[in-house]
Order: C-alpha cells, then structure tokens, then sequence
C-alpha cells in the first residue's frame, strides 16, 4: 500500500520507496527499503532507515520485490502479421507477467529484421507501442552476410539464424558452412549467434505427423535431429571462436556434449523454455494443436533431466519461446499436427509456470529468478537489467508466491485467446510490474526501445 512522505536520517528525497520483510537482493531475500530516483535504484537499505519518498509502497507480508523478467525469446510479428500478434498486446502481456523487457525475434514479421531498412520498419511501429522495454534481433539468412555489421552498429543484440526450414518463407535456413561463415563475421565485432537447432536432412527422414496423434508429431521431430544440429553448433563455434546460443533446448540427449563443450572453452549458452519444463507428452491430448512447437514436447523423462541440467548449470535461462498465431492456424477444428502453426502462448505465464514446478522440487524463488532475469540479462549484455541493485533500472515486480490461480485463456493479454495452459492451476501471482520506478497500468505505454550497449529511444511523449 502506498503512504504519505516521510523523512530518512539522510534527508534524501526519492521518487519512490518500496519497503517490505522480503526483497530479492543480490544477496538473496531481505528486509531492505528500495529508493528509486530518475528510474534507477539509488539506494538499498535494511528495513527501518525510512528512506523519504514521494510515493512510498509497504510490501503486504506475503509479498516479495522482484526484479522484473527479461525475456529474450518472443515473437512479436508486427509489422506484417499484427494479427498473430504486435507490440501493444504482446507488451501488456509481459507487463501483467512481470516481464519488463522483451527481446523480439526477427522472423514472422514482415520485413523479417535482416537488414538496417527492416529493423528500423520494426522499430517504427513499436515506438509508440511499448508496455515494457524491447531490444531487437537481427536475422542471418543466405545472402546477407554484407547486412551483419551494419546491424550491429544499428543496436541489434546478435543474430538468429535456422538450420532447416523456418516455418517462413521470407527467413530461409542457413546450411551449416553458411552458419560458420556467419560465425567467423560475427566473431570480428563481438556478437553472438542464435541458433535454432534441428537438423533438416534427420527431420527430412522422419515419419510423418500428418493426423491428429501426438505421438507421430513427436516422431516427427526426433531428438536426434536435435542433438545433430546441436553438435554442428558446437564444432562450429569451436573452429570460429564465436560465441553461440542454443535456442528453445528440448532434447536432454544433448546436455552431456554442451558441458563438454563449455569445459573446453566454446563460447556457448543455452537456453530452455516453460513448456518443455512443465508440459510432457505422455499428457498431451491426441488433436491438442495448442501443444505444437518446435522442437517438441517430449517425454516426462525428458523434462526432469531439463531441470537437472538447469540445476548444475548446464542450462542458463528459461525464456518463454512467445511464438502465437491466429487461431486457424493452429487448425484446432482438424487438430492435424502436420498442419497446425508451431508455437506455444505463454509470455504472461512463464513466472507462475515455472515457480509452481520449481517449488515442488525445493527450488527457491532466488533461483527462479536468476533463471528468468539475471540470466537473460547476462546473455544480452543488459547490465543493468535483471537484478536489484543500486545502478541498475528500477524495473520490479511484487510476486504472491503463495497465491495461486486458474489460468483463463480469455483474461489473458496476448492477442488470440489460445494457450496449453487455459485451466491449470498455478501458484504465485504478480499483483504489480514496475518500469523504471513507474507502475504500469496496461494503458500508457512507457516502454524504451533497447539498443545493444544499453542506449535507449525515448519514447515520444
């Protein structure tokens, strides 16, 4: 709740204060008073020195103070299919999950963000959009070796790039020389390869998906096609000396060969994401297009090593993989798995998701959040995102870990009302996101659009 001013022995005057028993420091939980000036954290005092405010917020006792999410894995797809989704709707949805900065992904939006003309297109129309703050990738398709560079000098965070068929046309594949090439240019500025990891030739071989079964979908995208392309990666990274990222990590196959790798020095992190470590296809219902993505959902086997290989630091981060569409095309009338868009809704979700299997495994929320906001942050190079810490942006969020609730896919925020978890029951509930010392309110945008190197656009007022 928010009080009237008060003074500190200091005589320090604050923007705002947040005080409560359980702020998440970088020394863990604590009893700390939070004092924000000009959207940074300036000071980080234990509880009781009464720190002077203009507006002052008393966390209720079954509050913590987090630091708001980064989520460097969403698909936006604005401009060019606004209607699968665009920036006000995905920004309100990460708002309402605790999410204060998104990194978008440069395919499905048309242009796709392969040159300087497409990334300014984007950021043109999500200037006056953003709920919460958003940074940029830029794409490596055949050809546009020459737009790299240029790119990076224009704020992208690095570069995704596929090793089989995107799912679009206008974000053709890399073949595996293509990738190095890319890799050894990458190399000579600093930036990082993202990589979607499937094989095409092993996928090329596989069975069918075509029906309505589960199971033949999950043939359809094997492990090993995972684990190839994850190896390729790896040797490739080795040769260059670039630094690589394994995107949306589903095939536990693959974890031994990474901590291989990272022990002799390949410049590689990891990524997984909610579904995979909270959904298993032993459940997944037989039509259920709404569980298609790629690479899949796999066995409950699977995602406990997923979580294992996150526990031992194999794995860096969970981000959420937000790739939604129209509801047609997830064909749910047919429920055909070859047919159905792949992808998965879940940016309002990932926090609840994650901390409801995190506590039935004695994972603690400092943990959680290292996973889901310092981690993301690290891998992009926002340092001053992701924890609560003086110098760092004042971007929070106060989380109910023990209140709990019913995910109704229609009070959600993101654009088409379709996501696995419409009636599930999950625990923790954010009551209040913060940008910059700023309550968001899901109708004033005040989010920054993020350049590499931490330089903001203002928002036009």
């Amino acid at each position: 709740m928010s009080s009237s001013v008060e003074v500190d022995p200091q005589g320090q005057l604050y923007d705002l204060v947040i005080r409560g028993q359980r702020v998440l420091t970088t020394a863990g939980i604590a009893a700390r008073e939070v004092g924000v000036r000009d959207g940074v954290v300036i000071a980080l005092e234990p509880l009781g020195n009464y720190l002077q405010g203009r507006e002052v917020i008393e966390l209720a006792d079954d509050e913590t103070l987090i630091p708001g999410l980064v989520d460097s894995h969403v698909h936006v797809n604005e401009p060019g299919r606004t209607d699968w989704e665009g920036f006000a709707s995905a920004t309100r949805a990460a708002a309402a999950g605790g999410v204060t900065t998104i990194i978008d992904m440069p395919l499905n939006s048309i242009p796709a963000t392969t040159n300087v003309e497409a990334l300014q297109a984007k950021r043109d129309v999500a200037r006056d959009q953003a709920f919460v703050d958003v940074g940029f990738w830029g794409g490596a398709i055949p050809g546009n070796t020459k737009d790299l560079r240029p790119l990076h000098d224009a704020g992208v965070f690095g570069f995704k790039c596929f090793l089989l068929h995107s799912g679009v046309d206008e974000f053709p594949p890399l073949e595996a020389d293509e990738m190095e090439k890319d890799m050894a240019e990458l190399k000579s500025f600093d930036s990082i390869m993202i990589v979607h990891a499937e094989d095409s030739r092993a996928i090329d071989r596989a069975p069918t998906a075509e029906g309505d079964q589960y199971n033949k979908f999950l043939a359809s995208r094997p492990r090993g096609a995972e684990n190839l392309a994850i190896a390729e990666v790896i040797e490739r990274a080795r040769w260059t000396g670039a630094r690589a990222h394994i995107l949306h990590l589903s095939s536990s196959d693959a974890l031994p060969m990474i901590a291989s790798a990272r022990r002799d020095g390949v410049k590689l992190t990891v990524e997984t994401c909610p579904h995979y470590l909270t959904l298993m296809a032993e459940e997944i219902p037989n039509g259920g297009t709404a569980y298609k993505c790629c690479p899949p959902i796999r066995e409950a086997g699977n995602r406990e090593l997923l979580w294992a290989g996150l526990q031992d630091g194999t794995i860096d981060c969970i981000v959420s993989d937000h790739s939604p569409s129209t509801l047609d095309l997830k064909d749910l009338k047919n429920g055909d798995f070859a047919v159905a868009w792949g992808g998965v809704s879940s940016l309002q979700l990932g926090l609840s998701l994650i901390w409801t299997e995190a506590r039935h495994r004695g994972i603690t929320l400092e943990q959680v959040s290292h996973w889901m906001s310092t981690a993301p942050a690290e891998l992009v190079g926002l340092h001053r995102k992701g924890k609560i810490a003086p110098g760092h942006d004042a971007d929070f969020a106060i989380f109910a870990a023990n209140d709990a609730y019913v995910v109704d896919v229609q009070k959600l925020k993101h654009k088409n009302p379709i996501t696995p978890y419409d009636g599930r029951a999950l625990s923790g509930v954010v009551r209040a996101t913060y940008l910059r010392g700023n309550k968001l309110d899901g109708t004033t945008p005040t989010g920054k659009l993020l350049r590499r190197g931490e330089i903001t656009v203002p928002t036009p007022a």
